[in-house]
């Protein structure tokens, strides 16, 4: 088996900065074609510039919750590669809330955000996926690969909304994978701890005590660079784990391991 995903075509949600943005370059420089999807036209062009038919890589700036921009990323993509064969998702969002507010609609927003949309997106490249194999006798059709949270596993009510959007998340993983199995496509899940993603960083510059208490409920005693989970996500829209389905991964410097209740998710 092998981790090349080069000639492969991949769409990458949340791909203006962080995760999503490292996972996507790291995909360029292996060869992949790649769409950078975000709803932050501004920082997209500050990171790419103008779209140039020569390179590999194109944006494209929108809000997914709308069908009708999930049909336009679609066409997009095939306009300009031909074909889809790696879906990331890996935009997502985190809303601290009061658990006892019956009128927060943090719970509304984010599994819109963090699960209905990457649900939606992925069965409309699914479909796609399904029609470019028709041809094919063997191999795979496609792959998919959800960025989730340990969140998903833990307790903490100040993250209620977005621990049960990402424990969706990780449910629909699961579903799809099975769903989708007999099409020769796989969709497996990648759970991280504290990743110094943008929106971590904006957080630290203003608690600057939440580096500390993440460290310490962290055995590896530090917080991870976004290029950590490239590799990761490279494996799993690789043939190198061709067999894997269904199954969600953790990197989160063993946290899980020994994280109490109280501690925060970040």
């Amino acid at each position: 088996m092998t981790f090349s995903i080069a000639g492969k075509t991949a769409i990458v949600t949340g791909g203006a900065n962080g995760i999503g943005l490292a996972i996507g370059r790291h995909f360029v420089d292996k060869g992949a074609n790649v769409v950078f999807v975000d709803r932050d036209e501004d920082r997209l062009i500050k990171e790419f510039g103008e779209n140039d038919e020569e390179n590999p890589y194109r944006y494209f700036a929108g809000d997914l919750r709308e069908k009708l921009t999930q049909a336009n990323l679609l066409s997009a993509t095939l306009d300009a590669f031909d074909s889809v064969d790696i879906l990331v998702n890996a935009s997502r969002q985190m809303i601290a809330v009061d658990p006892l507010n019956a009128d927060d609609d943090a719970v509304d927003t984010l599994l819109q955000q963090n699960m209905l949309n990457a649900l939606r997106l992925s069965q409309m490249v699914a479909k796609r996926m399904i029609k470019q194999a028709k041809d094919l006798e063997e191999g795979s059709a496609g792959t998919i690969v959800n960025l989730s949270c340990i969140a998903a596993r833990r307790t903490n009510t100040d993250l209620l909304a977005y621990s049960v959007s990402t424990a969706a998340l990780d449910q629909m993983t699961r579903s799809l994978a099975v769903a989708l199995a007999p099409h020769r496509i796989r969709v497996n899940g990648l759970a991280f701890g504290s990743v110094m993603s943008h929106s971590l960083k904006d957080m630290l510059k203003d608690h600057t005590d939440y580096r500390r208490d993440i460290e310490s409920h962290t055995p590896m005693h530090r917080i991870a660079s976004p290029m950590e989970l490239v590799h990761t996500a490279q494996y799993l829209a690789s043939e190198a784990s061709a067999f894997m389905t269904g199954q969600v991964l953790t990197l989160d410097g063993g946290r899980t391991l020994i994280d109490p209740v109280a501690a925060p998710a970040h």
